[in-house]
């Protein structure tokens, strides 16, 4: 009975101590350690970019979606930011179940080489093997977007009989951006 009676002493005392340390940690703040490294742009251990905000995103997706529906054409439109993430997706009315993610590759194309991706399907011809990299497409559709000549977002459009009025439709969203 001592043994039991001990060991949930024991317990108790050390639940108490441990209480009383996470209680005590709760309240005051937390230290900084002591090898922190301070991030400082006058180093060159920042980086300023620019990204396109949600908004402007869905801006230059509608005015393209809209430029296709002008010509009737049903399509998918894609705007990914700086690295290839996808801000905005629509898929208009009557586009084809392949045409969403075709333009999401489009779109990363685009920002990943910073050109249209009717000038990058012409590269394959040299180097084939760009087509192997993974969530690419080279097929006119892509636009990139930049600011001060560095790519900060690509437009994809997909769904168009052709290449090249899918990618009239994605330049008519980068130049919704201008305006």
């Amino acid at each position: 009975m001592k043994k039991i009676l001990f060991g949930a002493t024991a317990a108790a005392v050390i639940a108490a101590g441990t209480f009383g340390v996470v209680s005590a940690n709760a309240s005051s703040p937390a230290a900084a350690p002591a090898a922190a490294v301070r991030a400082d742009a006058s180093h060159g251990n920042l980086q300023q970019s620019t990204h396109l905000t949600v908004e402007a995103a869905t801006k230059a997706a509608q005015a393209a979606l809209k430029a296709a529906e002008k010509e009737n054409q049903r399509v998918s439109v894609a705007v990914v930011d700086r690295n290839g993430t996808t801000i905005v997706t629509l898929r208009g009315d009557g586009a084809g179940p392949q045409s969403y993610e075709s333009a999401v590759k489009k779109a990363y194309t685009a920002v990943s080489w910073n050109a249209p991706t009717s000038e990058l399907a012409k590269r394959l011809t040299n180097v084939p093997t760009l087509k192997d990299i993974p969530n690419t497409l080279f097929l006119a559709g892509g636009a990139p977007v930049t600011a001060k000549g560095a790519p900060v977002a690509g437009i994809g459009v997909a769904g168009a009989p052709s290449g090249d009025l899918d990618e009239k439709f994605a330049q008519a969203g980068v130049a919704s951006l201008g305006r």
